[in-house]
Formats: C-alpha cells, structure tokens, sequence
C-alpha cells in the first residue's frame, strides 16, 4: 500500500471515528477490569462547540483514551443539561420570531414548542465533540430532563425537604428582568461600570426652601423611598434628627432616620432607603420597621406603584427622571462614576434585587463533609491554589435559592389548595394524601370520608409554577448518569461511582464541584470523584477573555478543517498548563499541524527503506541510545501525566518524537541514498515507531490510527486497532549510556558549527582528533560521529594539537585540524568567552558551598549534585586556559 505525500485528516477522520463507533470500542459495561470514568461535564443543549469546549474535552478525552490503552475499563459519559433559564430565552425568541407571545401559550403548548426545540438543536454540540475525536461512550447519552434524571430531581427535592432542608419564604434574591426569574450569587458576574451619580435635593417638610442632598446612581427608585439616613455621629445633620422630607416629582413625605450603618464619606453622607430594590436597603428597613413598595415589574419596567413613568424600562426611566428632576430644580449636579454592578451570567441582564417568595435550601450541614473532602485530600483539586477560594467558599456557604420563574425545567413538587396552604409531594394524588394527613393526623375516619374529602379538595389543587434550579439538577449528575436513584444498588452505580476524574472550569468550582461533592455524601455516602482537573480560561495572544462580542474567538470546526483533529488537539494543550489561563494563537493549531506532517513524514521515510537480510547490523549503539531515551522519557511523561501536568507530558512526547527520534535516531541509522538497511536495525526502527504510536495515540487519535493500519507492520486484525493497544511501559534505562550520548550529540554539533564558521561544505570529510579526560568509550560511538558529522578519520591523542579548531564535550577535547583555516585571534576570543562564562559559574557555585545554611539543610544530593558542577567547571576552566596558553 502506497502512502500519500501529505497527511491528509479529512480522509482520515471520519473514517477512523466511524470504524471506532462500528466496533464498540468506546462502549463500556462492568467487568473484573478496573474502571475508569469520567462524566462529562454536560455543555447547554443551547450550546455550539467554543474554544473552552476545545479545551476542556480535548483533556478528557486524552485521559479517556490513555486509561483505555493502560487496560483499564474506560466509561466516558456524555449528555447534555437542559439550561432552564438560557434555553426558555431561545425558545421565546424563536416564538416571537413566528409572531407568538409565550403570555398566550399555556404551560403544556409552550413545553411543546421547548421540546421541539430541544430535538432539533439541542444534539448539536454532541455532534461537534465527535468531530473533535472525543471518545464518549455514546450509548451512555444522558440528558438532565430525560424522565428518569427529572425523577431524581424530585425525588432529591422531597428527600431534602423531608429532613427540614429545603424550605420557603420571602428574601431579597438577584432577579434576572430578561430572564423572569431569580438568578442564585453564583450566577451573578460583577462588572466596572461607569454610571453616573445623581444628586437629589429633598425638601424638607415644614420649609418652604431648605432641602437635604443625597447622592444615588438609581435616581427612577426615588418613588419608592421608604426614608433618609443619617449617620448619628455626623454633626453635619444633628438638625435632621426627627425630621421628614418630601421624595421630589411624587410629593411623598419620608422619615429621616440614623444608623451607624450610613458612610460619612460616601456622597454627601446621607443615604436614601430603598428596602424594596436594595439588600442593605431592605435590612436597613426591618430594623427600622419601614413600608416596603416594589415599583418594577418582572421585566424591568415600572408598575402603578411608581405613579409617574408607568410601562417605562427602569433605564428609560432613569434619564427621563433626572430630566424631570433637573426641570423641577431638584437636581443639584451629576458626576461621572464608577462602580461594580452585578449581571445575570446567563442572559448579560443588570442584576435588579428584588423580594420574592422562594425555595431554599439550608446548605451548612451538608457543606461540611463537602469541605472536609478537599481538605483532607479525599478530593484533589488541580491545581491546588484553588483550595483557599473553596474553603471560604465552603465555610461561608449561604443558602441556596433553587426556585426560578420558568416553564423549562423540573416543575417544584409543591401543591397548593385554594387557601395558599401547600404540601410537599411527588404526585397530584400523593399531594392529596398530604392535604388529608394534614387535617386528619389525629381523627378515625372511614375511607368514604377521606375519598369525599380529596373529592372536593382535587379541583383546587394546582402544583407550584416554578421550576428548580438547573444546577439542582446537574449536581445529581455523576450519580443519576447511572440511575443511581432509580435503582440505588444497580451493577453500574456499583461499579462506576465514584467516578476518577473530573475536567471542569474554576468558574464552576462552587456552584457545580461543590454541590456534586454534597450530593454525593447525602446520596451515596461517598464522594462522587477522586480528582478535580480544573482549566484555565481560553484567552486570545493579548490575555483578552474570548468572546463574540469582541470577535477574537475562532471558530473550532473551522479550526479542525483547516488543521486537522489532532492539530487542533496538540495546538490547544501545548499551551494550557492546568488551573492557569491559555493563551491561545492559531499558530499553535499550526504547530499541532506541523507536528502531525512530521510524524507522517518520518513514517514515509522509514517505509521507502529497502532491507538487504545478509548486512550486518552497524547500528547498535544508536538503537541501544533510543531504546534507554524512549525509557527516560516514558518516566518523565508518566510523572506529568500523575501530577496532570498534561501539556508538559505532551512537550516531552514531542521532543522525544521529534528531536530524539526524527532528528536524531533516524539520522543515526538510516542507510546512504538508494542504498538498503539491515534486517535487525529496520525491525527495530518499525518496533519504535509503532510503540511511538502508542504513545502519540490519546493526543493525536486519527493520524495514529491511520498509520497503525499500514502494511507495514503487518496485517492487523479487525480488532487490532491503535485505540485498544497497549499504551508503553517504563523499561529500566542507563542513565550513563544516556549522559555519554548527549556528549556524543555535542560532539556533533559542535563539528557542524566549526563546518558553519569556516565555510567548509558538508560534503567535506574532516580529521578529528579527541584527547580523552572522561571514562567515556568512544570506540562505541564513532561510527554515529563518522556518519553525522561526516568525519574522515579520527585520533586519540594525549596532547592538544596546535594550529587546529578546539572545543569541548564534557570534559574531553577535540580537534579539528584544519591547517591555515584557523582563525586564532577569533579562535581566543571564543575561548576567552567561554572561560568568562565559566568563572562566573563557579563563583554562583562556590557561593551556596560556602553558604553553611545550604549545605546543613539542603538535600545532600542537592550538596552532591553542586560540588560534582564546581569539579566539572574547575577542569573545563583549566583545559580552556591550556588551550589559550598554546595560542600565545
């Protein structure tokens, strides 16, 4: 079978996936394996493939197919959450769009039209992973709403309201005026805004011209003041104590009341009390008893109770009134200013406090297992600098407010009767039965009487309107992806949970990582995951965050069309080390490119190779070098890969691939142009490249696949394939062969820079003469130094040879003798460099061993390893200076 010139991934890739889904090999069941699972961090069936998607799944997916390799029984689920508050806002512009209000639709005829939706778009991202190669045991596909993942809902609500956690009542929340619905802390995105601060002019009653100043940046509230406050010990208003005003443009007279709580500093130091459009407003309210008014509607308008500008958006309104206030002399200046104004994550709405009656949850109890978890390392979060945001986080944890103002979602099990009294019940009829035991705990009554009683209670009966919190939801996820609600003792639950690792974002660490942590130990008694690997966020090359609206953000499908799969894969984790922000140019998808041309390359190379079975093998030093730099190598990825540092592990897997291998065991063995190789070296130079393969394979999916099925390593089986073999073991190595190699690769590099600096052509053999001071056996090496650095002959001698161009490897000499092409003055002015650069060495050196601090407390390898390099640098400084001495 020819190989084409160029890697080509779109021939490739679907190819590849289609054969992977055809033969199950990302399908998973229990067996005597050892399990490795990951639950997929569901995207929004709202959602398309974004760059942090890239990320985050790309990371997955090599830990997925890594653990696949290793033999371990791997369970990657996929699904997809439901997104209440992000996909009803869809499915009421696509409504609007056909020329219907959702006011006009019933609940039932608007979920029609959001289910509709939702199979026709909510598949899509799911799609865009499988392009990206992700390795999701599909048949596993969960989805938040699916009846028996909404089941669970229920059943964990009326569990935690049962054991007196759940709970209802009025609170100040953060509204969501696009969305219709109470937003919880953690979805709030505090922003810089530049606002304008208005200062307002109240007259005081009984004057007839004296007025009190206050300072607001929210002058279309002034309707609905409750009172001024005034700090007691502000002498400035002692003649306020007592008093009342007028609230300008509606005529209505307010309190002037005093507490502590009003900075002097802030404005003119009187503050206006707003309990019903502000927390610390409302606060201040209940302790001074003051009437509540609420003058916005649901959608940021105002309602009657503002009396003037009704119907208007509360922003409308703002200009109109400081308009209206400037035109009535009640306007005394306005400044520019600046101040932190919290936004809806979902819909980019300003955050509008609001009083409302909602659910709760009491979140301390079950914090503190939560916290304990991560503290005691039961839970690692990677990297660990994000153990002190979760710790506060946990050991502040307010109360959760899991009700919202929407139809999408799973409906709150509560039930009224037509005299607001409520129950907590799965079902109409089970709610009934709890309307019974309710009224008739303590009386005997026959089954006429209780059925006559449900009877005429059932047509009042109607099920609260609100639906729960998507996140109280998703924190089932690592237990309800395998029914473990449903049936708690299943074989999957058993067998998959808790699950290994998780790959999420830090944006998400408390109100998703964190309460699947608590739902794990109030449902399952145990953790719900071993490890937290948590990504930084995709930036452009400026560290701007990546956006639509700044336009910096590339499209992904388009990336992986243009770079290929795995040019994309090893472009974004080449640059995202864990728990840090990635910094992310396109040109590293072209590296990714590039990397995946030089592999196909090389495999090219090796198999356009002719081989000749009666030569003998010369190249058994080079193929001992690779077999003890593959092992060293393997130690270093391994390390990486348990400490999760992956895009480490990937830099060493390229620059084994590319440096070690293609640049130099490849050089080091292949034969001279259109003549043939030995049978031992080409069989071991195919061994390397398949177990190369093996090691490329979780970064690089496709291209190794591709190559693995070649002819060149033999029929495969159709089961054979790169995505079930054997991932490479750690082999012992010698780390002397190892130390004697990078001196040879000196050697080398050092007779091409003497060919540079003198011109000479690299067709020209040259003599090399090599004074030895090491141990070193350079009988073993010379045929690599022959071959590569094309050397005619070479010498042991014991004395420097005058007149010839000198440098160093280790501590030994060489010489090129090169008769009048010797440069000595620039020949001194190099040795003179190098031996400035060498004392300075040693006198860093000299430094810690003369410090005694150092040599008490550090390691005594760390002492070792310091005076093996002022031995080293003491004989490289004497040869240089022999060698400056025999220049004159």
């Amino acid at each position: 079978m020819s190989i084409s010139t160029k890697y080509n991934p779109a021939e490739t890739e679907d190819k590849w996936y289609s054969y992977w889904l055809s033969k199950k090999f990302f399908h998973s069941e229990p067996d005597e394996r050892e399990p490795y699972t990951i639950v997929i961090p569901p995207p929004n069936v709202t959602g398309v493939l974004h760059m942090g998607h890239m990320l985050n799944n790309t990371i997955q997916d090599v830990l997925i197919r890594k653990a696949r390799m290793q033999g371990k029984n791997a369970c990657w689920v996929p699904g997809t959450d439901h997104a209440s508050i992000a996909t009803e806002a869809k499915v009421v512009a696509m409504l609007k769009e056909q020329g219907i209000n959702k006011k006009d639709l019933s609940r039932e005829e608007f979920l029609k039209y959001a289910w509709e939706w939702k199979e026709k778009y909510g598949g899509i991202i799911l799609e865009q992973l499988k392009k990206l190669g992700a390795s999701c045991d599909w048949d596993r596909t969960r989805f938040t709403m699916e009846e028996d993942l909404s089941e669970a809902v229920i059943d964990s609500f009326i569990h935690l309201y049962k054991k007196g956690w759940i709970y209802r009542g009025i609170r100040m929340v953060n509204w969501d005026p696009a969305g219709k619905t109470a937003v919880s802390d953690e979805e709030v995105i505090r922003k810089e805004v530049n606002q304008k601060l208005y200062y307002i002019k109240y007259l005081i009653s009984g004057t007839e011209d004296q007025f009190i100043t206050i300072a607001t940046t929210r002058p279309e509230t002034i309707m609905a003041d409750a009172a001024i406050c005034i700090n007691p010990n502000d002498e400035r208003f002692t003649h306020l104590k007592g008093k009342k005003v007028f609230v300008p443009l509606v005529n209505h007279e307010i309190p002037v009341i005093q507490d502590e709580y009003v900075d002097m500093e802030f404005g003119t130091g009187c503050l206006k009390v707003t309990p019903a459009h502000d927390l610390n407003d409302y606060e201040l309210g209940v302790k001074h008893h003051l009437p509540v008014t609420d003058i916005l509607n649901d959608d940021g308008t105002l309602n009657e109770l503002a009396v003037i500008l009704v119907g208007e958006d509360r922003f409308v309104a703002r200009k109109k009134i400081a308009k209206m206030l400037e035109e009535a002399g009640h306007l005394e200046k306005v400044e520019d200013y600046k101040s932190q104004v919290g936004f809806s994550e979902r819909t980019d709405a300003a955050i509008e406090p609001k009083l409302s009656m909602q659910w709760f949850v009491k979140m301390k109890e079950m914090a503190a297992p939560a916290l304990a978890d991560v503290l005691n390392g039961d839970v690692n979060l990677i990297p660990n600098k994000f153990e002190n945001t979760y710790r506060h986080w946990m050991e502040n944890v307010r109360d959760w407010n899991i009700s919202r103002q929407l139809w999408w979602g799973q409906r709150i099990p509560a039930w009224y009767d037509d005299k607001g009294n409520w129950v907590v019940a799965k079902t109409k009829e089970e709610a009934l039965e709890e309307f019974w035991k309710k009224k008739h705990l303590d009386e005997t009554c026959s089954d006429t009487e209780k059925a006559g009683f449900k009877h005429q209670l059932e047509p009042f009966l109607r099920q609260d309107e609100d639906v729960m919190d998507t996140w109280f939801s998703s924190w089932l996820w690592p237990i309800s992806v395998f029914d473990g609600f449903k049936n708690p003792d299943n074989k999957d639950i058993n067998y998959y949970y808790p699950t290994n690792d998780l790959v999420t974002a830090p944006e998400i660490l408390f109100f998703w990582v964190a309460r699947m942590i608590m739902a794990g130990h109030e449902f399952m008694g145990k953790k719900p995951f071993t490890n937290v690997y948590l990504t930084g966020i995709v930036r452009d090359k400026l560290g701007r965050k990546m956006s639509k609206s700044l336009g910096n953000s590339p499209d992904p499908i388009g990336l992986i069309e243009k770079y290929g799969a795995d040019g994309v894969r090893v472009g974004m984790l080449l640059c995202s080390p864990a728990g840090n922000d990635l910094m992310f140019d396109e040109s590293y998808c072209e590296q990714g490119r590039n990397f995946a041309n030089k592999v196909w390359n090389a495999f090219r190379l090796v198999k356009g190779w002719e081989v000749d079975h009666n030569l003998e093998n010369p190249n058994t030093q080079a193929i001992a070098w690779f077999e003890n730099r593959f092992n060293e190598a393997l130690v270093e990825i391994e390390d990486n890969f348990k400490q999760y540092r992956l895009s480490e592990a990937l830099m060493a897997t390229y620059k084994l691939v590319w440096d070690d291998f293609c640049a130099w065991y490849l050089e080091m063995v292949k034969p001279v142009y259109l003549q043939p190789i030995d049978a031992e070296s080409y069989q071991a130079t195919v061994n390397y490249f398949q177990k190369i393969l093996t090691l490329l394979h979780p970064y690089m999916p496709f291209l190794t696949e591709e190559l693995w099925h070649d002819e060149l390593f033999g029929e495969r089986t159709e089961m054979d394939c790169c995505i079930v073999a054997e991932y490479p073991k750690i082999g012992s190595f010698d780390a002397n062969l190892l130390k004697d190699a990078e001196i040879i690769k000196t050697v080398v590099a050092e007779i091409r820079n003497v060919r540079n600096q003198k011109q000479i052509s690299p067709k020209e053999a040259l003599p090399l003469n090599i004074k030895v001071n090491s141990d070193l056996d350079y009988e073993k090496w010379l045929n690599i130094v022959f071959k590569l650095a094309n050397i005619s002959e070479a010498e042991l001698v014991n004395d420097k040879i005058a007149g010839a161009a000198a440098f160093m490897a280790g501590k030994d000499e060489f010489f090129i003798p090169l008769a009048d092409n010797i440069d000595v003055d620039a020949e001194r002015e190099r040795l003179n460099a190098d031996l400035v650069y060498l004392q300075g060495f040693l006198k860093s050196v000299d430094a810690k061993l003369n410090n005694e601090r150092f040599v008490q407390n550090a390691k005594p390898e760390i002492v070792d390893n310091e005076r093996n390099k002022k031995a080293d640098a003491e004989a490289k400084i004497k040869i240089i200076e022999e060698s400056l001495a025999m220049l004159g």
